[in-house]
């Protein structure tokens, strides 16, 4: 899912593209009725929240609204493109794979990956720093790989109940939350935790974040 920056709507996003847009979130177009490769991993909005992309495990991007495109991932091949994050201009994204690879496009500067490392648990999201311009990588174990960004602590230590599945940092960048597949909350620097679903019966696990 993605939210409206700065307002009160969201949209949530289905593997075959379609989307299903609340509150002052627009509706600008959806794969939903296209034949795709492979399925739909993400999405992030542009900043105006006048648009947004979409981003396919295969690495395709598509693009919607006032969103650009910058390239994809698409020609190389064996990706397996977990997520996506727009940089703060919303001239440019990154994609990122199970490995912790990271390819930039538009105005996003590569800072560095994990492509190269042993991994406990593989990368399951990126996220950009709103004030350096760097990112965040998330593995499934909590792990936290900060890149031209500030590490603020992780749960890579910490037997967790269940895997993480998404992050999302504070509008200052001064801190980050993590949310587990059971609903069980992360919150490192200067983000305040709220509550969580963690140890409460849920008829299906959490997928996903967004904070403000």
């Amino acid at each position: 899912m993605a939210a409206v920056p700065g307002q009160g709507g969201y949209w949530l996003v289905a593997a075959d593209g379609g989307i299903f847009d609340y509150g002052d979130a627009g509706f600008y177009g959806s794969t939903g009725s296209l034949r795709l490769n492979a399925p739909v991993v993400g999405m992030a909005a542009t900043p105006d929240g006048k648009g947004y992309w979409l981003v396919a495990s295969d690495g395709g991007i598509f693009t919607y609204g006032d969103a650009g495109f910058y390239g994809s991932a698409a020609s190389i091949p064996g990706q397996d493109i977990v997520g996506m994050a727009a940089t703060p201009d919303g001239l440019g994204y990154w994609e990122v794979s199970t490995t912790g690879e990271v390819f930039p496009y538009g105005d996003a500067v590569f800072a560095g990956d994990t492509r190269s490392l042993h991994l406990n648990g593989s990368i399951v999201g990126i996220t950009p720093d709103p004030v350096t311009g760097g990112y965040w990588l998330v593995g499934s174990d909590g792990g936290i790989f900060a890149y031209g960004a500030p590490f603020f602590g992780s749960t890579g230590s910490i037997h967790l109940n269940q895997p993480v599945v998404a992050m999302q940092s504070t509008g200052d960048g001064q801190g980050y939350w993590f949310v587990a597949s059971d609903g069980g909350i992360f919150a490192y620097g200067d983000a305040p935790f709220h509550g969580s679903m963690g140890g409460q019966h849920l008829n299906r696990p959490m997928v996903g974040m967004d904070g403000f």
